[in-house]
């Protein structure tokens, strides 16, 4: 990991004006029926209940730990699951901060494939976020290896995860005004419900862009190291085409079933299996050949479009989501694209 950015409402809403303002926070902090925006106000009381008072065995498994906070599983009194993210040092982030609901964290939370906020609490020494509970974890559990708990994820699972995920980032990048860059397209950063549909979330990098602008420039590169595109990495630059990147390694490890493929195996290498038409050298093994064969190569194709070298050869996701719905066949990209170089790897 390079960077990772603060939580998503956190960090997000860092520098947008707030829309909606407190006026008595001390009646606020005792009022759990005041909503800021989308978001519900929660006491800490009922945080408290939620989680038999923060115990360690509520730890949300492979959510538990990160950086910023802890993730705790949560039971809220009308029976609804929850996965609550206790901040370590509040303070720090600022009141004027958290209580900040801009139209962006609004209106994304709209989308089936965008992990929502549900709601918040907010103290004088504490700051938690609350969301859906999502039964399966992250995508990148289930790539590090399987166990009893977490089998092998079947390949019609792996393609819905697939389309869900490209029609999440397409939301971002082509029907948000401004548009959405996440920046940390990333396994870590999937999550699946209890019918592993997949929900992109921690937008702690996110950045808007205007339409009219084709890419950005930073002097700092922030993601995950493995999913960050090359233009990004070598210079900085980025745009919609360098989430395009992480998706297309994403997509990459749905197919051979292990994180870091990429660094094994190389997408040369990965071309030249598909030419030769030796798809179980690429197939994760533990499918045990119960795949789609026209799927896979569709899917391998995609994954080589979207990690090429020049941002602007890279599809579009709107594209990608045709490409896997098969209303466009990702052949006839390979055809008109190139020869397909890459010279990240």
């Amino acid at each position: 990991m390079i960077t990772q950015g603060v939580d998503a409402v956190l960090t997000i809403v860092r520098g947008i004006r707030s829309r909606w303002r407190c006026h008595d926070r001390q009646h606020v902090e005792e009022d759990s029926k005041v909503h800021l925006g989308l978001f519900k106000r929660f006491t800490l009381q009922e945080l408290q209940v939620a989680t038999d008072n923060f115990r360690e065995t509520n730890i949300a498994g492979d959510l538990g730990i990160g950086q910023f906070g802890k993730v705790y599983r949560g039971k809220l009194a009308d029976g609804s699951l929850v996965a609550i993210k206790r901040l370590y040092r509040p303070t720090s982030y600022g009141h004027g901060e958290f209580e900040a609901v801009g139209d962006l964290i609004n209106y994304i939370c709209f989308h089936r494939n965008i992990l929502r906020v549900i709601g918040f609490c907010m103290t004088s020494k504490e700051q938690l976020l609350v969301y859906p509970f999502m039964a399966n974890g992250t995508l990148r559990c289930y790539l590090i290896g399987s166990s009893a708990s977490k089998p092998p994820l079947n390949w019609p699972t792996r393609m819905q995860i697939a389309l869900g995920a490209a029609r999440g980032l397409s939301f971002l990048h082509e029907r948000c005004d401004p548009k959405i860059i996440h920046r940390n397209v990333s396994p870590s950063n999937i999550f699946l419900n209890e019918d592993f549909e997949p929900c992109l979330g921690n937008f702690g990098l996110a950045i808007e862009m205007a339409y009219k602008d084709d890419h950005a420039i930073t002097e700092t590169v922030a993601g995950t190291y493995g999913y960050i595109a090359p233009e990004y990495m070598l210079n900085g630059k980025f745009s919609e085409k360098s989430d395009v990147f992480g998706y297309g390694i994403i997509l990459m490890e749905l197919i051979n079933g292990q994180m870091a493929v990429v660094d094994v195996m190389g997408i040369h290498e990965v071309k030249q299996l598909l030419n030769e038409k030796m798809l179980d050298n690429i197939v994760d093994p533990k499918l045990r050949n119960n795949y789609v064969k026209e799927e896979v190569e569709s899917l391998i194709q995609i994954a080589l479009l979207c990690t090429q070298d020049k941002p602007e050869h890279r599809p579009k996701m709107s594209e990608v989501v045709r490409m896997l719905q098969g209303n466009d066949p990702a052949e006839r990209w390979v055809e008109q694209e190139l020869d397909l170089e890459i010279g990240y790897f």
